[in-house]
């Protein structure tokens, strides 16, 4: 397989495979002349794609205006030679819905968790060109799916599941010691946003000290809800209990996960997330709300606990059973994430399920 990027940057370290960057936008208006022209005489020897290109935009309704946009932006596309034009994302697609047929290749996109169960909220009927031209879709969970069908995806379009994966390698814990310790340390890791349900997360911690319990929470990530979530903290007397970390280096996040007791992903929407693959691969109690992929990412109390999401109270009650079980009651439960995790989430199994994808 040959293997290539489109995107609109490149980091200067990333050499997994070639990298084609999207046409130039620029301010200032001779400057995007230039660009305009240059990357038009750069598509003169792709010719046929482009007057494919323009024939289904046309029969599509596009003005002649928002052509030439479209084909400028879609150009680094327009000159590729592919079997699979694959976007990571079904939002990625809108604007290029065309481009895959234009240049005789087959359309895949992924499902994920924003563009399937929230930018279809604010914008509806966003994907019914992309269900027109789609010729097979990925999606992460079962939920996801049935998301996407209520926005319109049709049952003749294949889809296939395949699950994130992780590096089980990297994520390796030393046997996990479960006496418990005289302040308990919970752990998030994610963007500091709404759908991450920190604030309820919070809430439930609350009424947890109200209890008497002691313990730290440790937030890994950085964002745009950091004041609001901070200040909940010390609006809920939890100041010196919530600890914000910042955005850190794998290495770093996996030794946050080894001192850790607890971790918790009470969030209000989420495709799957890997931050709970990572942390069951590392043995941790995992707590985590029934949002989208969560409930498919942990089996409740088989691996972990699952939470009706948009209660804090409940989330409080399941923390305070898990605290209380027994060293050999967490044990099982930590032993059998590890194991699935190990066995169903692991990058050689993720390999072989898209190569079958594509055949």
């Amino acid at each position: 397989m040959d293997v290539r990027l489109y995107c609109q940057s490149k980091k200067d370290d990333f050499n997994l495979c070639p990298v084609i960057l999207s046409p130039r936008i620029s301010r200032n208006p001779l400057l995007q002349s230039w660009y305009f022209l240059k990357e038009f005489v750069l598509l003169l020897p792709h010719l046929l794609a482009v007057i494919r290109y323009i024939k289904l935009e046309h029969k599509e309704g596009t003005g002649v205006l928002q052509l030439f946009k479209k084909t400028y932006l879609n150009a680094h596309l327009l000159k590729a030679n592919l079997d699979w034009l694959h976007f990571g994302f079904a939002t990625l697609a809108l604007g290029s819905e065309t481009v895959a047929k234009a240049i005789n290749a087959k359309m895949a996109v992924s499902f994920r968790g924003f563009d399937i169960a929230v930018y279809p909220v604010k914008q509806p009927d966003c994907y019914r060109m992309l269900w027109k031209y789609l010729n097979k879709g990925h999606t992460i969970s079962n939920d996801l799916l049935v998301l996407a069908k209520k926005h319109g995806l049709p049952d003749s379009i294949p889809i296939e599941k395949i699950t994130p994966a992780i590096d089980i390698n990297l994520f390796q814990s030393k046997p996990t010691d479960f006496q418990e310790p005289k302040n308990i340390v919970f752990l998030t890791t994610g963007r500091l946003h709404w759908k991450k349900g920190f604030v309820h997360t919070i809430e439930a911690l609350a009424i947890l000290k109200a209890q008497g319990l002691n313990f730290t929470y440790k937030i890994i990530g950085e964002g745009p809800e950091y004041e609001r979530i901070a200040f909940a903290a010390y609006e809920l007397g939890l100041r010196n209990e919530v600890l914000f970390l910042g955005k850190l280096p794998h290495h770093q996040v996996k030794h946050e996960l080894e001192s850790a007791s607890i971790y918790i992903q009470y969030s209000i929407q989420e495709g799957f997330c890997n931050a709970v693959l990572e942390a069951q691969a590392m043995g941790k109690l995992c707590i985590v709300s029934n949002a989208e992929g969560l409930s498919e990412n942990v089996l409740h109390e088989l691996t972990g606990w699952v939470v009706q999401k948009y209660a804090p109270n409940a989330l409080a009650q399941t923390i305070s059973k898990v605290v209380a079980l027994s060293p050999e009651e967490k044990s099982t439960i930590s032993q059998n994430a590890q194991k699935r995790v190990k066995e169903e989430f692991n990058i050689e199994k993720q390999q072989k399920e898209f190569l079958n994808f594509y055949s």
